[in-house]
């Protein structure tokens, strides 16, 4: 069940994602927050600006989270993204041990958190965190849209 938190986070989240397309990074936003509500990292994609093909909004997130931490294990933690993680970000929770990946728009041609592939559910995954989907989607999905309508 969707917490009431999910939709401010996904506001920060949102914020992240704006500092992406001041770039030419497609922009999508991540945040990390701690089991007691406190952000401990966030990011946005930085692929292009770091010529990083790791450089996803969660991975930058997950690593600000884990010098945040000092642990690499986000036992609690909720991972809060503007787009529905791929197979990479989304095993990164996973390995993470993050406690919930909450997403707002979906994401049919890469998603790994039920709409292409569902990573953190799947029977043979390390560990399971909940998923919450769809929070502020529309938002979200506007957002990427205006992006790539730009540069059409």
């Amino acid at each position: 069940m969707e917490r009431p938190e999910h939709e401010a986070w996904m506001r920060i989240a949102l914020t992240q994602a704006s500092l992406a397309s001041d770039g030419d990074d497609v922009p999508v936003g991540a945040v990390v927050v701690s089991a007691q509500g406190r952000v401990l990292g966030a990011g946005f994609n930085r692929r292009e600006v770091d010529h990083d093909p790791t450089a996803h909004a969660e991975i930058v997130a997950l690593r600000a989270a884990g010098r945040s931490a000092q642990a690499w294990r986000l036992t609690g933690a909720t991972l809060v993204v503007t787009l529905e993680p791929c197979a990479m970000c989304a095993g990164a929770a996973v390995a993470a041990r993050v406690g919930r990946i909450v997403f707002g728009a979906y994401d049919d041609k890469a998603g790994a958190c039920g709409s292409v592939w569902d990573l953190p559910r799947d029977r043979g995954s390390l560990h399971r965190p909940e998923v919450y989907a769809g929070v502020l989607a529309e938002v979200c999905a506007e957002r990427l849209r205006g992006f790539f309508d730009a540069r059409r």
